[in-house]
């Protein structure tokens, strides 16, 4: 049997061949992209302090005074990264941070840090503290046995608070009320704890100087003038510092007060004289 020999390609098969394959080459998109247009960075710093100041404040403020919480690492830890930019954006920054309302001691929510040694304010360096301009002073719980923590001696740093001006007090109970009579425990009396937050209240006042406004607000189980609230409010004007109400008291309708334009309205309608009227006197002839 003779030897099958291979096919050779002709030179015109060759020729149309490499025609082709160089038009699909040529009509195939090319793998190298095309130098893209640099990007240019923005120039933050370029912007008015004005600006600047509002950008922080979205990045930085929470919508609750600055804690010791658990949540911290989720919610504010994120937030510090922008510390890290440059050192001119540190130095802008850390002040709208430290700006903004730090609570004083703890909340009980927050089980492990409500009986900690070293309240926030105290944890901080004397540069974030020059910078604060509120705090928050949370008083009722733990009345019965308030922890160690809760006081304003001279290790808290409040002297170093050169910044603050205002006071913001919320009183979530007060145990002079009879329901809690039974509870206070030994040698505690009603008036027990309201001496307990004065002295708190006198000494921050007398530490921080350059407060200039206390604000009491409180939950709407608490009358405006309970004791607690009251004493509050003796101290403040004894220290001759601006006071006010807080939001959530304003915004409580007081039912203790009575309502004269309603008061008038009834008496009206059942024939008796207005309450603002003077007594008519009425002459007896014999």
């Amino acid at each position: 049997m003779g030897k099958h020999r291979k096919a050779v390609p002709s030179v015109a098969s060759s020729a149309i061949s490499s025609a082709i394959s160089s038009r699909m080459t040529s009509a195939a998109p090319s793998r190298a992209s095309s130098p893209r247009p640099a990007i240019k960075p923005f120039r933050f710093f370029d912007l008015p302090a004005e600006l600047r100041i509002r950008v922080y404040e979205q990045l930085l403020c929470t919508r609750k005074p600055l804690d010791l919480d658990p949540s911290n690492y989720r919610l504010v830890h994120p937030r510090l990264s922008i510390f890290l930019v440059s050192r001119r954006m540190y130095e802008e920054a850390y002040q709208i941070f430290y700006g903004q309302t730090i609570r004083l001691f703890p909340h009980p929510y927050h089980g492990k840090f409500f009986n900690t040694k070293k309240p926030l304010l105290q944890r901080l360096p004397v540069k974030y503290r020059e910078v604060i301009t509120s705090i928050e002073l949370l008083l009722g719980p733990g009345w019965h046995k308030p922890p160690r923590c809760h006081n304003v001696l001279p290790a808290l740093g409040l002297r170093d608070c050169i910044s603050l001006r205002t006071l913001k007090i919320w009183v979530d109970c007060d145990p002079t009320d009879s329901i809690f009579n039974g509870f206070r425990g030994p040698n505690a009396t009603e008036d027990t704890y309201v001496w307990f937050c004065v002295d708190m209240l006198h000494g921050i006042l007398e530490q921080v100087p350059s407060m200039e406004t206390v604000q009491i607000d409180h939950d709407e189980r608490v009358k405006k003038q309970s004791p607690l609230t009251a004493a509050l409010k003796r101290k403040v004007e004894e220290f001759h510092k601006r006071f006010g109400w807080g939001p959530c008291r304003n915004a409580i309708k007081d039912k203790d007060v009575v309502d004269i334009p309603g008061l008038e309205k009834a008496m009206a309608s059942m024939g008796i004289s207005n309450v603002n009227e003077p007594p008519r006197v009425v002459e007896i002839l014999a």
